[in-house]
């Protein structure tokens, strides 16, 4: 059998098209955009023709039990292409582009739970070219991590290996071919990477 023929199960994500028929666009008074709408759904989605489809999600995490369902940490760089989130702001278009293109998550290496006894009383810092940019608490998130896992998990099944970016403090800004990213959590993990534009 074909690996195709299991896309289902292999799938790693499904890219989908908004508002893509010139009918439907006339019915909602849009002009055709310059560039297609895009947004990416969770392969937690699909379900295949002897299932039924719910209208109400089932798999709902307590704020109480999330600890629970977290199976450790690592350090994230959000990368944002900000050109396109400024055009997805301003029409109410989809982020997916502005926040998937490849490789906008880089990632550090992964911290045990126990490591990080206190989620919400961490430092989280981050230099460019030996510069701060960022330096902040994670008792600053408006929505607590329970919060956030109680929340997703109303409508999105989270299973292993799942990442959830929590959020960042201020101070992005700009990068620049030939930067060094470095960033971290204080007294746990620190990341590097470097900025090249694309070949």
């Amino acid at each position: 059998m074909s690996k195709l023929t299991l896309f289902v199960e292999n799938g790693k994500k499904i890219i989908g098209v908004a508002a893509n028929y010139k009918s439907l666009l006339k019915i909602l008074n849009k002009p055709v955009p310059e560039v297609p709408e895009i947004f990416i759904k969770p392969t937690t989605s699909y379900i295949t023709e002897a299932d039924a489809v719910v209208v109400k999600g089932q798999k709902k995490v307590k704020e109480e039990e999330a600890a629970d369902y977290i199976g450790g940490y690592c350090v994230v760089l959000d990368m944002t292409a900000t050109c396109r989130m400024t055009i997805a702001r301003s029409t109410g278009g989809s982020w997916t582009i502005g926040k998937g293109f490849d490789t906008a998550t880089p990632v550090g290496t992964f911290i045990p739970k126990s490591d990080i006894p206190d989620p919400h009383n961490v430092t989280l810092w981050c230099s460019v070219n030996g510069k701060e940019r960022q330096n902040g608490s994670t008792n600053d998130l408006a929505f607590s991590i329970p919060v956030l896992i109680s929340y997703i998990s109303r409508y999105i099944t989270l299973e292993p290996n799942d990442l959830i970016l929590s959020g960042s403090p201020p101070g992005m800004g700009p990068v620049q071919n030939g930067d060094i990213i470095e960033a971290g959590i204080k007294g746990v993990s620190e990341i590097k990477f470097r900025v090249k534009l694309e070949d």
